[in-house]
């Protein structure tokens, strides 16, 4: 149990049960909201770690409630999603959610996001330089990565494309986030055609077996996500 409170903001009744029930064993504290309005009051009265927002609320967009929380807090947020759409997906990623459900889920598939979610937090406030997953090794300082001990070269776009990808390990990064942190300022065309390339390329160097990924996923139409920490 982390001691940390969760916000659940989700109108219909069995959702936010099932799903308060699920966080339970990982918050001290689970509240509820059956609104955006509510779920905003809630989010500036209980300060929550961990928001667990359902996009078809009667009152607000998901969209706007994502966005408006981001304006006064870094809570992890993960949306619960009962459309399928991938461009609404990376819409929700963009303005500021760390990862998604679709509906129907799984109890089990909801508590693993959460604690990857609370794994990747953790993470990232005590990696200091040196990111470690697996085999690989990477410090920040030197801008070195290493695999097994042995030196990755890695070409200058393929560092900054490997160093955001594991400093957000476990979070999926859409094709519009990774090409504005790894190319800032440069306007493209095609985000998706130019990250494939990157990608294909680096899975080369780190991975065992480039076509069975272990450490960098396809979330298709959407993006990429680095597995979250261990």
């Amino acid at each position: 149990m982390t001691g940390q409170t969760a916000l659940v903001i989700d109108d219909e009744s069995q959702i936010r049960r099932a799903v308060s029930h699920a966080l339970a064993d990982d918050f001290a504290k689970v509240v509820e909201a059956v609104s955006g309005v509510d779920g905003l009051r809630l989010v500036d009265l209980e300060k929550p770690s961990l928001i667990v927002l359902d996009l078809g609320l009667p009152d607000m967009s998901g969209l706007a409630v994502c966005t408006e929380i981001r304006k006064s807090s870094d809570a992890m947020i993960l949306v619960l999603s009962a459309r399928h759409a991938d461009q609404e997906k990376a819409t929700l990623l963009d303005a500021g959610a760390d990862d998604y459900v679709t509906k129907p889920f799984s109890t089990l598939e909801l508590k693993a996001r959460v604690r990857a979610l609370l794994r990747r937090a953790s993470s990232h406030r005590t990696i200091g330089t040196i990111i470690r997953h697996g085999g690989l090794s990477m410090d920040l300082a030197t801008r070195t990565l290493t695999r097994d001990g042995a030196l990755v070269h890695l070409t200058p776009t393929e560092w900054e494309l490997v160093r955001v990808l594991m400093t957000n390990a476990g979070k999926t990064m859409t094709h519009r986030q990774l090409f504005a942190a790894v190319w800032p300022g440069r306007q493209y065309g095609d985000a998706q055609q130019y990250l494939r390339v990157h990608i294909a390329n680096v899975r080369r160097k780190i991975e065992t077996n480039a076509l069975d990924p272990h450490y960098i996923f396809t979330e298709p139409g959407v993006g990429y996500r680095f597995a979250a920490p261990q």
